[in-house]
């Protein structure tokens, strides 16, 4: 059996973690070939392929981002996408495709696969952890980590000087890593996309902070929107999935807070910081386990599946349902958080 492996949509640590374990496993266990296509789906389209074996996978396991690059190129936007897509993988003799990558890139492989009979497993990908079907995806923690240690960092500089310090933080339309990255570093005020904020209230919990002595740091995340408006964003075009360029809302949000404060505010825009260098360790234990569960289930021909994370277990779900609808907070777990705030 001959298989494919891409990587799709945005970069993460953890990523080549998984090609390693899928390649070293097919290779060494089930004498299966391998070949990789370079920068997500944007290779089956072109037919642009690099050669996987066990010495192109040597050492990559603590490297970040992805030795096959990744895009954001939607093949069933693409003239003739589907076709072209077809062909290369009979062109190259592929029998069965991983595709690794987030909702957008498993959407593309539900739809490969469940309307065009191609063969295709998914393993969740993306910093966000709003995939429903899995507990965690790799990416996540080494994001929550590199935010943490940020907000750790700018609290000192915070009570040295006095002044608000806004952090926006990455996420999408889901606030999972300003929850947990908030919550870890000891942040004053945490806004999510799944709750609308106050900016009035926000500017209470700031000043009751300085009433003690104390500078507020206010973790924001890029898709969280105030009450009286809409998202804040750095410009209105749309990828080839639909999506815009979220950022600008801890900008946005730090203005506001000195026009009614009257206290110096300033912004700190983590952003692909969060998503690049080494991966957590646990982000390599889950991502070297989705591997070797991704080419099992090539193995036995399970295809049309994503290997997903339940409890400590890896379990096989339905890609159509894998990318149904995006994991977001639950209001009682920012409901925990909200004792924090102010």
């Amino acid at each position: 059996m001959r298989v494919g492996v891409l990587t799709g949509g945005g970069d993460c640590p953890g990523l080549n973690a998984v090609i390693r374990a899928v390649v070293r496993k097919g290779v060494q266990e089930y004498g299966y070939d391998f070949i990789g296509f370079r920068d997500g789906w944007r290779g089956p389209l072109e037919n642009d392929t690099v050669p996987l074996d066990i010495r192109a996978v040597r050492g990559i396991l603590p490297r970040g981002g992805t030795i096959l690059g990744s895009s954001r190129t939607n093949p069933l936007k693409s003239e003739d996408g589907i076709r072209r897509v077809k062909e290369t993988l009979v062109k190259q003799e592929v029998d069965a495709l991983i595709a690794i990558g987030g909702e957008d890139t498993l959407g593309v492989a539900a739809r490969l696969s469940g309307d065009y009979g191609i063969n295709c497993v998914g393993v969740p990908k993306t910093i966000d952890n709003d995939l429903s079907a899995t507990d965690y995806t790799f990416g996540f923690d080494t994001a929550v980590n590199i935010a943490t240690e940020a907000i750790d960092r700018l609290h000192t500089t915070a009570e040295s000087h006095m002044r608000v310090l806004v952090v926006e933080v990455m996420g999408r339309h889901a606030g999972w890593i300003a929850l947990h990255s908030g919550l870890a570093g000891g942040a004053n005020v945490i806004l999510i996309p799944e709750q609308r904020f106050d900016v009035d209230q926000i500017c209470a919990w700031v000043e009751s902070r300085f009433k003690i002595r104390y500078a507020p740091i206010v973790v924001v995340a890029e898709g969280a929107m105030p009450k009286d408006g809409d998202a804040v964003l750095k410009d209105d075009t749309l990828d080839s999935f639909g999506h815009v360029r979220l950022s600008g809302v801890g900008e946005w949000l730090a203005k506001q807070i000195e026009k009614r404060t009257g206290k110096e505010a300033r912004t700190t825009v983590l952003g692909h910081v969060q998503r690049g260098g080494t991966p957590s360790a646990f982000d390599r234990w889950l991502a070297t386990r989705f591997g070797l569960h991704a080419i099992d289930a090539v193995r036995d021909e399970d295809f049309g599946k994503m290997v997903a994370l339940r409890g400590t277990d890896i379990v096989r779900v339905p890609l159509a349902e894998a990318t149904a609808r995006l994991k977001t907070v639950d209001p009682s777990l920012y409901a925990e958080a909200e004792v924090f705030f102010g």
